[in-house]
């Protein structure tokens, strides 16, 4: 008899599967799941104006450099007036440069260069992106007449357009970092939440002690939480077609620049991230649905923890303008923060084993905060019956030895 229950009761795996098929189902086609949908209408909204205050906050940290392509006394005179004129004026910082083409030197992201100015001090040339160009147009015409001894006539400054240069990239990369970490932080917000109320019901209609008769308490965790993340990505999915139509419909392309690794495996890193702070934060949201009797000490016990995950976002928000400082490097290690850091860090960097490093960081973290919620999920969410009294017998009979 016992072998043949054995044989029949579920493994951790297939009852952790029951548990998410039936959770999916549910969510997935209940009429709240259709209104729940346009709730990202107005975060996108947010996405983009955090981006945007994120490109103008990097290019004012780390201002673009015009680079001084002349002849040596050219060079000097121009620079020698800019720091005269500097007191008075909002001019461009400037470095001299020889021997190098104009491309190779825009092409080079490392050194910030905005534009690069060539010819003489009759007839100077900026060579740059037309917004750059046309920015600097007249702080070159300053410093050339300044460094050339006119005072009452300026030059005329030719313009020659380029596609792109490296400081144009560097901050339309962090632009992308923070619209993308911004993105992830709101997504994982209003999604996780759905965790817990989810299980706070459940305990309310006493269904959580049907399944705990049935099986693990350790499978029911993890069904809950796999099938959360599910309910998210079809969700992630639904959004980001209905935003891909729109963007067909109106014959816009995609408004930010591309990232380091490239659209493709920047959208496949997008997601992996958000698996792994969906189920660190998910499994939070989840023990504390486990403690918490009533949907009131839910929203008591879940506030700390909100508050934790909104400062999380916040050092890896600092953390992308300063790749490599000890505060970004802290904001990679710390597992909460861990997966918003290195989104910001694929937008920004090319290199990949970064990422695999911090996947397979991440996964013993998902791990290790799993089998601690599981466990407390399993004490603490079946705390019911008559223990009371049995710990009174216990404490009598304690005192009659």
């Amino acid at each position: 008899m016992s072998k043949t229950s054995a044989q029949s009761r579920l493994s951790l795996g297939q009852a952790a599967f029951v548990v998410a098929r039936r959770d999916f189902r549910a969510i997935l086609f209940s009429k709240a799941f259709l209104f729940f949908l346009l709730g990202p209408v107005i975060f996108a909204l947010i996405s983009l104006g955090g981006a945007s205050i994120g490109r103008k906050a990097a290019e004012n940290s780390d201002p673009p450099v015009l680079a001084i392509a002349m002849s040596p006394g050219d060079a000097a005179a121009i620079i020698a007036a800019r720091e005269r004129l500097a007191p008075l004026l909002e001019l461009p910082q400037m470095e001299r440069v020889s021997g190098e083409d104009p491309a190779t030197i825009l092409a080079d992201s490392g050194r910030n260069i905005g534009a690069v100015m060539t010819g003489t001090l009759a007839k100077p040339r900026l060579i740059g992106t037309p917004e750059r160009i046309e920015r600097w147009r007249g702080e070159v015409a300053l410093a050339a007449a300044a460094a050339s001894g006119r005072s009452a006539t300026y030059p005329d400054v030719a313009l020659q357009p380029t596609a792109t240069s490296g400081a144009s990239k560097k901050s339309g990369r962090a632009g992308t970092a923070t619209a993308a970490l911004t993105l992830l932080f709101l997504l994982t917000m209003l999604l996780a939440g759905m965790v817990m109320s989810n299980l706070v019901e459940e305990k309310a209609n006493k269904i959580i002690e049907i399944l705990a008769a049935a099986i693990p308490m350790d499978a029911v965790f993890l069904g809950k939480l796999v099938a959360m993340l599910g309910v998210s990505f079809v969700g992630i999915a639904v959004w980001g077609g209905v935003g891909g139509l729109i963007m067909i419909a109106g014959g816009t392309g995609f408004a930010l620049p591309a990232p380091a690794v490239g659209w493709p495996l920047f959208g496949a890193l997008f997601l992996a991230y958000f698996a792994m702070a969906y189920l660190l934060i998910g499994s939070i949201f989840l023990t504390i649905g486990a403690m918490a009797p009533t949907v009131r000490d839910v929203q008591t016990l879940s506030m700390p923890a909100t508050m934790l995950h909104l400062g999380v976002f916040f050092l890896a928000t600092y953390s992308t303008s300063d790749l490599g400082s000890p505060v970004e490097l802290a904001a990679v290690a710390f597992p909460l923060s861990s997966p918003y850091a290195m989104v910001s860090r694929a937008a920004q960097e090319p290199a990949l084993w970064p990422h695999l490093v911090a996947l397979v960081w991440q996964i013993l973290w998902v791990t290790l905060f799993v089998r601690f919620g599981a466990s407390l999920f399993r004490r603490r969410v079946m705390k019911s019956g008559p223990q009371g009294p049995r710990r009174k017998r216990r404490w009598r009979a304690a005192e009659a030895r």
